[in-house]
Formats: structure tokens, sequence, C-alpha cells
């Protein structure tokens, strides 16, 4: 295969992946500002979105406010932000465009339609109702594509590098949600456990689908810990960041064999994801978790460019 063309389809995937994750912020901050003053707390929620989004320093440069009209046109329409849901759905045509051939008819369906769609709504939605039937779309059209790929694609490199862009996706964007939630959105002077403490952390679930996933897996209370635990070393759940590496170093090790090669990419993603499965939640804790998500996002980053230099460029 084409470098050109892995990298087509991995950046594809990635923006897809990307367009649902500001949806899913989104909709849980929606859901939070939502609550009753007493449930909410003291907390900037729509600044914590700026924030799990990872765009702060280019918000606030155009920006002197984070409130629900600036938050959600600059992560959902914005065509000056290069990650806003618009300008991922754009990239991610754009790309699948150059690789037209190399997807399947439902694939393209899924990601042309999609564009298609998204011209209808303008510079957004003119109510809270109709901006939150909005979120849900974008959700149900990365499904939609991730589903086709899924069931319609051939297990071969094409589609282990488009695998790729959803895992080193996935993997940095829930790691940035655990972030945001420790050091962000708890107020310091609220108690672990408390009201404010359960719906923030009910809503941080939710916007990764894992709530009730939650109560099968612990059928306890919310506890920061235990959520942790679920979205960092649990590999049964699907967003974790366990879950993400197993993929990662299965899917690198087939493009290895397919092409006679292992590589750094290989090693480096084998060493984070065993990392992983030697950690222990409360040594994480004890150790500092923004220390450790820290050092996982510079990880992950570090395994994208690796993927750049050895199979993209």
């Amino acid at each position: 295969m084409l470098s050109r063309t892995a990298d087509n389809l991995y950046w594809l995937a990635r923006y897809v992946e990307r367009a649902e994750y500001l949806a899913r912020i989104l909709e849980a901050t929606q859901r939070l500002t939502a609550l009753p003053l007493a449930y909410v707390g003291t907390s900037n929620e729509w600044a914590s979105a700026v924030a799990t989004a990872g765009c702060a320093s280019a918000f606030f440069a155009r920006f002197d406010e984070a409130n629900e009209e600036n938050v959600t046109h600059f992560l959902a329409f914005s065509a000056d932000n290069p990650s806003s849901i618009r300008s991922c759905f754009e990239s991610a045509r754009t790309n699948a465009r150059a690789v037209r051939t190399a997807l399947t008819v439902e694939m393209w369906d899924a990601i042309n339609g999609a564009w298609l769609e998204l011209k209808r709504y303008g510079n957004g939605p003119a109510s809270r109702e109709e901006m939150m039937r909005f979120l849900r779309w974008v959700q149900e059209t990365s499904m939609l594509f991730d589903g086709s790929a899924y069931r319609t694609m051939l297990r071969n490199d094409a589609y282990w590098f488009s695998r790729l862009g959803v895992f080193v996706e996935r993997a940095d964007n829930t790691a940035r949600i655990l972030d945001v939630k420790f050091h962000l959105l708890l107020p310091e002077e609220e108690h672990v456990g408390g009201p404010l403490d359960y719906f923030q952390w009910s809503a941080i679930l939710r916007s990764v689908s894992a709530l009730t996933a939650y109560h099968w897996v612990y059928r306890d209370s919310l506890k920061p810990w235990l959520v942790a635990d679920l979205l960092i070393l649990n590999k049964q759940m699907p967003r974790s960041l366990s879950s993400c590496y197993s993929n990662l170093v299965s899917f690198l090790d087939d493009i290895a064999s397919a092409y006679g090669r292992q590589g750094p990419t290989q090693r480096h993603a084998r060493n984070v994801h065993t990392r992983l499965e030697n950690s222990k939640i409360d040594g994480l804790f004890q150790s500092g978790l923004h220390e450790f998500i820290t050092g996982f996002l510079a990880d992950n980053n570090h395994l994208n460019t690796m993927v750049n230099e050895q199979y993209l460029n």
C-alpha cells in the first residue's frame, strides 16, 4: 500500500472518532449545565469542555468568555477551529475522497452523507433541543461509519491502518476526559462522594457510554477510583486505555506480519500496553493520576509520531 493511502485512511478514522468525542463532550456539558445550581457547583463547565477538547489556547485567543454560545460554536461549527465537528467531517471527507477506491460503498456513503447533511445545519441549530439532536446525530454518524468499516472491509492493511487511527484517537480522548475531571471539574472544597461529585462523574461516564458498564462491573455507587479503574485498566471497557492499547498492539502486529518487519512502533506500543497491564489503580493514585495521564498522553502522541515516520511518510 502507498504510504499516502495509509495516511489518508489513518486520519479519516481519527477525524471521525474526534467528531464523535466532541459531540459527547458537548452533550455531557449540556447535561451538567441543565442541573440546578446546587448540583452544578461553582466550576465553569463550558471552560472545562474546551480544556477537555484540548483547544483552550485557541479558544481564549478568540473569545474572552467560555459560555454556552461561544463554546458550542467553537467546538461544533467554527471553520477557524481545525478540530471542530464541522472541520473534522470536512477533513474526513477530504481524506475519504482521496482513497475512495480503498473504501467500501457503505463507508463512503456514511461519510459523504454526513458531510451533505452537515450543510443543512448552517452555523448551528436554533435551540438547545435541536442542538442535542445534532450531537446525537454526530454520534450516530460516527457509529455508522465505524460499523460499516468493521462489517464490510477486508482484513488487510487498509483496515489495519484505519483501526490504528480509531484507537490512537480514542486513547487520547479518554485520557483527556479523565485528566480534566480530576483537575478542573471538581472544586477543591467539594467532598468526594458528594452530590456534585456524583453528577459530574455520571456525566463523564455518559460521555464515554460507560455508566451502565460501571454498574455492571462494580455494582457500587460512583467512586472516582473505580471510574478511573474502568477507564484506564479494564480491558472489557472498549474506550479504556488498556483496551485501546491491546487493539493497537494487535493491529500493529498484523501490519508487521504482512510487511515482514517489526519496528520501533510495535515495540513502543507493546511497552505502553505492558505498563498498563502491570499497573494497579491504587498505585496510580499514590504516584499521581495527573502525572500518569500526562505521561500516557506523551506516549500516545509519540506513538502517533512513530506511526507517521515508519509507515505514513
